[in-house]
């Protein structure tokens, strides 16, 4: 679930018309506001305001754990890049501070982490839909990251089982089970059945 912030008083952030643009200054110091009152949101700065982003369900944080754990175990030992979870942020060239699901950066465009936001787009962006979504703003974020620089983005739709992969070059495509996922342009050779991204029943 999502909830937009302006500029609120009780929140102490920056006081003045509706029209005010909120910074990522004005997004930590509200950090440090929910940190202290031990409310742990995730937030993102979206055309000068602040989304709050509220927990994920669980099938939704499953599958981001699942794929994590694929791609890195693909990524890491071979020192392709770095790997992502969704509490990552991302200052973009528009000056927003995103956080996909997952994502993932070329070991050449992010040599060494550092201790703040990262101030690149990130090639692969992934969003998976948790139950309260609309699948419109998740292909909307998608289409910015790409717009800004972002090599592949892909969505994934729990309800309907399905992963749809987005470049700014091609038609999305669009997968299911028994599809084999795989990112060549990022990741040449690293294959996943889409099957295996769905949480499994315990008997």
């Amino acid at each position: 679930m999502t909830t937009s912030l302006t500029d609120r008083e009780d929140l102490q952030i920056k006081s003045g018309s509706p029209s005010t643009r909120l910074t990522v200054a004005d997004l930590e110091q509200l950090q440090g506001i929910l940190s202290e009152a031990h409310l742990d949101y995730q937030l993102e700065l979206v055309d000068g305001k602040i989304i709050v982003m509220g927990p994920s369900d669980i099938v939704s944080s499953e599958i981001g754990g699942e794929l994590l754990s694929l791609l890195r175990n693909w990524v890491k030992p071979r020192k392709l890049g770095r790997v992502f979870e969704s509490s990552g942020g991302f200052i973009l060239p528009n000056s927003d501070l995103r956080a996909p699901d997952v994502s993932f950066v070329l070991a050449a465009r992010l040599k060494q982490s550092k201790r703040y936001f990262a101030e690149l787009v990130p090639d692969l962006v992934v969003e998976i839909k948790s139950q309260s979504d609309r699948l419109k703003p998740l292909r909307e974020k998608i289409r910015s990251f790409l717009e800004l620089g972002a090599q592949v983005g892909i969505l994934i739709d729990p309800d309907k089982r399905t992963v749809t992969i987005y470049t700014l070059t091609a038609e999305p495509i669009t997968l299911r089970d028994g599809d084999i996922l795989s990112i060549p342009e990022l990741l040449p050779g690293w294959e996943v059945p889409v099957a295996e991204l769905w949480p499994i029943e315990f008997e």
